[in-house]
């Protein structure tokens, strides 16, 4: 290793130009990088939602209904103009409305009330449309345009088009804050003026670098565009300003800037790489679930910590040997208080917080297990948006209701009208559209126009359009899912294809469940490996690991116990980021602890050489636990700073994700990176202390005491001897 960052101290003035480049260029390719904002479209490929959308696509030119527009105060013929005009709007593949279930030369009082209400109620119409997947923003432009802010639309493709406009405002907004901050932070916590703007330098390449080459995934999800820049800033600060720390000490012991340098870079390697790698491995662990969101998140976290270590080891040495004298000259006061005294006063409450930390642990666990869970994407506005005012309105009126489209091989027009005439018997179905329904059994195709019935068969499929009195997801539209399925595969075995909003969520709850304990499992029993191999002890990591689980499962428990309803896939992924991104703290705490008890166990045994020992064994059992006691508070006082200035960041993160993000998904993904960071940095800093106390003996190696014992014997005798 010496002789590579000999390298890079002797080659820093082309490193650095290097970097620049390479930034300047990611900083364009980032724009070329395509953002989805379709949950739906993560579902895995074997999913059978996904293969009805593929057949779908294959076989007709319409897409499933996934926009509702409602507009007031409109008599039936101004509503068949309104059907018209959306008609004509660019992006927009089809539009239903009573004309197309209904015979609307009748009076309505002699139409069927239910498929009449379904689309026609109080002076208001209601269209169903189909919207181009590409097209999504300039088609609910033009709606809306065309509606006007009075009337309302909602569905599938008008939250996905807000969240494509409103996410990116949003995000660079948050972003900005949190440099902000994380500027104020670190004018608190160093001492140098100069070093907060290159430790954010440094962290700013790495970004950048990052997200121009997400370039190489294609596309990623809106979850990682609006969350991987942030959390790649609040995981990734500590790697500079330790490598700056070590440097500055690496200075007082050699003059030359650059062997200093080497040797900072030499002595530091270990702890930075050890902190990066369960970073990274908590990342990875999503991308073992089938929800594709999971690795899309992964890969690009992952990919960003690394590069930020490679930023900070290949990068920052050459960017502070440039700048060091700056450094020395902009160095004042150390600005945070001594901690000393409340690493006293953390002794004096950690054994009654370790029993509380042990009587929460099974509750915890139990409460974050039995949330309630949203599992698709139709609650992602709140009330508080446009969007979920708009859907208030609709469903005000007309109530809840999805789409469904179920295909099913072509040819037996007698079996068809059986199937629609079982589904019209279910409670939830308002109207089916589909050849046999708009001409009979009975009657030759060429009863319909060519256009009309394009959308109702293809060479292979009949189309069957169902409207239905049901939520996008629930218990009532699984069950809902299940029933369809039954009726179809009883008609059609193995040969039908069901799609829909309902339908996708349905699938999504089967394929996020199955991912759950998977992907914890694997993440913890990974940074279990890691951490034996790091530390060198079977009882430390479990240690370690148990506390910010524990910690994790109770910021997932709060909300069980406030009644609130949670996204899965926001409870799914933050038990990885959580682990993976606050572990550090507890990391850092049981090196320094251990590095302290081993100080103060040498200064016991080089007082042994002044006086003789006879002390009772009563006595010492008393002495060894006051050596405890003052370990654990020197490492309390010794970590804090450098915990809390990691921590607050991640929490400052988290909560302005939370409530500056008009996404309920991302606004809870937030919350619960606040929450967790503040859970696990209370653990670390009050609960971790008591259990370090507690478990000592198994981690503090017994044959250290007694080389350290017999040391101080072999001196004194030497000293009598002479």
């Amino acid at each position: 290793m010496k002789k590579f960052y000999s390298g890079v101290v002797r080659h820093r003035k082309w490193i650095m130009m290097f970097f620049a480049a390479a930034t300047v260029a990611c900083l364009f390719l980032q724009s070329l990088v395509a953002v989805n904002y379709d949950i739906n479209e993560y579902l895995p490929p074997q999913s059978a939602s996904t293969a009805a959308l593929d057949v779908m696509e294959e076989e007709f030119d319409g897409g499933i209904p996934n926009a509702r527009i409602m507009i007031r105060d409109v008599s039936i013929p101004e509503a068949l103009a309104y059907k018209e005009e959306l008609k004509q709007i660019d992006g927009v593949q089809e539009v239903t409305w009573l004309d197309d279930t209904l015979d609307i030369t009748m009076p309505t009082e002699m139409m069927d009330q239910d498929t009449l209400e379904s689309y026609y109620k109080d002076q208001t119409a209601l269209f169903t449309v189909t919207i181009d997947e590409h097209k999504r923003v300039q088609a609910v432009d033009a709606i809306r345009e065309l509606i006007g802010e009075d009337n309302a639309m909602t569905g599938s493709a008008v939250a996905t088009a807000a969240a494509t406009e409103n996410t990116v405002i949003e995000v660079q907004r948050i972003a900005a804050f949190a440099v902000l901050f994380v500027f104020f932070v670190l004018l608190l916590t160093t001492q140098s003026w100069l070093e907060p703007v290159i430790v954010l330098l440094g962290l700013g390449v790495a970004i950048a670098i990052n997200a121009g080459t997400n370039l190489i995934f294609g596309e990623i999800s809106f979850v990682t565009n609006a969350a991987g820049n942030i959390l790649q800033l609040a995981v990734s600060l500590d790697y500079s300003v330790f490598l700056i720390h070590r440097f500055e000490e690496c200075k007082k012991e050699n003059s030359n800037a650059g062997e200093a340098m080497v040797d900072a870079l030499c002595k530091s390697t270990g702890s930075i790489l050890s902190s990066g790698l369960t970073t990274v491995i908590g990342f990875v662990a999503l991308c073992l679930m089938q929800f594709q969101i999971g690795p899309d998140l992964g890969l690009a976290l992952a990919k960003g910590v690394a590069l930020s270590l490679i930023t900070v080891f290949i990068f920052m040495p050459a960017v502070i040997l440039a700048s060091y004298r700056l450094l020395e000259k902009t160095r004042h006061k150390s600005l945070m208080p001594s901690f000393a005294r409340f690493g006293k006063g953390v002794t004096k409450v950690m054994l009654p917080l370790v029993c509380v930390f042990a009587a929460v642990i099974v509750p915890a666990y139990l409460a974050s297990n039995s949330n309630k869970y949203y599992y698709g994407a139709s609650h992602m506005f709140g009330e508080g948006t446009q969007t979920g005012q708009d859907i208030k309105q609709v469903e005000e009126i007309f109530g809840q209701s999805d789409n469904y489209v179920l295909l099913v091989p072509k040819g037996d027009t007698s079996k068809e009208k059986a199937l629609s005439d079982e589904l019209h018997k279910l409670p939830q179905v308002t109207s089916v559209v589909s050849y046999v329904d708009m001409a009979g059994a009975e009657i030759p195709r060429d009863f319909l126009d060519a256009d009309t019935l394009k959308l109702l068969e293809s060479e292979h499929y009949s189309r069957m359009v169902l409207a239905l009195d049901t939520d996008y997801e629930g218990e009532e539209t699984f069950q809902l899912v299940e029933n369809i399925r039954s009726l179809a595969n009883e008609y059609y075995p193995g040969t039908y294809y069901l799609a829909g909003e309902g339908v996708s969520t349905y699938d999504l709850m089967h394929t996020v469940t199955d991912d759950m304990v998977k992907v914890n499992a694997l993440a913890i029993i990974a940074v279990l490996v890691v951490l034996l191999a790091l530390l060198h002890s079977l009882t430390l990591p479990v240690i370690l690991v148990l506390s910010i689980e524990t910690a994790i499962w109770i910021n997932l428990a709060i909300p069980y116990f406030t009644g609130s309803t949670v996204f899965y896939i926001a409870y799914l992924i933050i038990d990885s980021i959580q682990l993976g991104a606050t572990v550090d703290y507890a990391i850092l705490f049981s090196d320094r602890y251990r590095e302290i008890r081993q100080s103060l166990e040498q200064e016991e045994s080089q007082r042994l050489l002044e006086a003789p020992d006879n002390r009772t064994a009563a006595q010492k059992r008393a002495a060894r636990r006051e050596l405890k006691k003052r370990a654990a508070a020197q490492t309390v006082s010794a970590v804090t700073v450098s915990v809390l200035v990691s921590g607050s960041v991640l929490t400052v993160v988290g909560f302005l994700l939370g409530y500056m993000s008009s996404n309920e998904l991302l606004a809870q993904i937030g919350i619960f990176l606040g929450v967790g960071a503040i859970s696990s940095l209370v653990i670390v800093l009050f609960v971790l202390p008591g259990l370090l106390y507690l478990f000592d003996g198994l981690f503090i190696s017994r044959k250290h005491h007694e080389r350290s014992a017999s040391d101080a014997k072999a001196v004194k005798e030497e000293l009598c001897n002479e």
